[in-house]
C-alpha cells in the first residue's frame, strides 16, 4: 500500500539523500516531510497550543502549577494527542494494507510498504520532538526519560534501512495504553484523585496495558525473535516468491549482529520494564482507593 500522504518535495529529499544512503537509511528520504511535520505539530502543541488552551479552559488550575508541573502538563498533552493518533493510524494500516499483511519472511525483515513507512515516520517525528524536549528540560524529566527518548528514536530511525518495517505498526500498538496513563496523571492534577472517573480510567489502564503490552507484546516479540532466527539461517541463494516492489529498497539483506542485539535486546528490556511498570501502576491505583483518605493521596509529578 502506498503512502497516503503527498510525496516529499524533491529539494529536501535530494538534500538528505547522500547522507541517508551513506547511513543505509534508504527509505528515510521518502518520509522526511512526515518526520518534520510530526515534529512541528507536537512542538506546536507543547509550546503554543497546550499552555494558552489550558489557561483558557482551566485558569485556576494551570496558572497555579509550578514550572516543572506545567512542563509535564504540556508534555502529557502532546503525548495524549500522539498516542491516540498513532494508535489509530497503526490499526488502520494493519487493517487495510493487504501487501503488508501478506508479507513472507524476507518481506517482514527487509520489505517496505509506504503506509507502514508513514506510521514509522510519524512515530519518528514524535520521538525526535520527545528527545529535543528531554534534552532542553533535562532537569525536569531526568536521564531515564532522555534514555527512553534516545532509544526509541534510534530504533525507529534504523527501521528506514528498511528493517522490520512490518513490525513498526505491530509494536506501535503499545501506545493504546498511553491515553489512559495521561488521563490518570491529569486526574491527579485536577484534584480528582480517588474519584470514580480515575477508578474507571485506572481499571481501563491496567486492562489495556496488560493486553497490549504484556500479552500482545510477548506474542509479537516471539514472532520477531522467530523471524530473526529464521532470517539468520536463511539461504539467500534460494529464489523466493517475494514482491519485487516491496523489496526494491531492501538493498542490504544482511542481518549484522549489532543490529540483532540492539533490536532484540531492546525488546527484552522493554518487556521486563512493562512488567515492572504494570506492578507500579497496580500499586499506585490501589493506593488511591485503599482508604477513605485516598482522595488526598500525594499527587505524582
Amino acid at each position: 500500500m502506498i503512502d497516503p500522504f503527498q510525496p516529499p518535495l524533491a529539494s529536501p529529499q535530494a538534500l538528505i539523500q547522500p547522507v541517508t544512503d551513506a547511513l543505509h537509511l534508504y527509505t528515510l528520504p521518502l518520509h522526511i516531510h512526515e518526520i518534520l511535520l510530526a515534529f512541528a505539530v507536537y512542538h506546536a502543541i507543547f509550546e503554543y497550543i497546550a499552555p494558552p488552551l489550558s489557561r483558557f479552559l482551566l485558569p485556576n488550575r494551570y496558572s497555579k502549577l509550578s514550572r516543572e508541573s506545567r512542563l509535564r502538563w504540556n508534555m502529557h498533552c502532546a503525548s495524549l494527542v500522539q498516542s491516540v493518533a498513532i494508535s489509530a493510524l497503526a490499526l488502520w494500516v494493519m487493517a487495510v494494507d493487504d501487501e503488508r499483511r501478506g508479507m513472507n519472511l524476507e518481506e517482514r525483515m527487509w520489505g517496505y510498504t509506504g503506509a507502514a513507512g508513514m506510521v514509522q515516520a510519524l512515530a519518528t517525528g514524535y520521538f525526535l520532538f520527545d528527545l529535543a524536549v528531554m534534552i532542553r528540560h533535562l532537569d525536569v524529566f531526568g536521564l531515564g526519560m532522555l534514555a527512553h527518548a534516545s532509544s526509541c528514536l534510534l530504533t525507529y530511525t534504523l527501521g528506514f534501512r528498511p528493517i522490520f518495517n512490518y513490525y513498526g505498526c505491530v509494536f506501535m500498538l503499545y501506545e493504546l495504553s498511553t491515553p489512559f496513563l495521561n488521563l490518570h496523571w491529569f486526574f491527579d492534577k485536577l484534584d480528582m484523585t480517588g474519584s470514580r472517573a480515575q477508578l474507571y480510567n485506572g481499571l481501563a489502564l491496567i486492562s489495556v496495558f496488560f493486553s497490549c503490552r504484556i500479552v500482545w507484546g510477548a506474542y509479537s516479540s516471539f514472532n520477531i525473535y522467530r523471524d530473526v532466527w529464521n532470517a539468520r539461517h536463511f539461504d539467500h541463494t534460494l529464489k523466493s516468491s517475494t514482491n519485487e516492489e516491496m523489496m526494491m529498497y531492501g538493498r542490504d539483506t544482511a542481518l549484522p549482529v549489532w543490529l540483532v542485539v540492539l533490536y532484540l535486546g531492546g525488546h527484552v528490556t522493554l518487556q521486563v520494564l512493562n512488567v515492572f511498570w504494570l506492578g507500579r501502576m497496580i500499586a499506585a491505583i490501589k493506593k488511591r482507593f485503599s482508604s477513605p483518605s485516598s482522595g488526598t493521596a500525594k499527587k505524582e509529578e
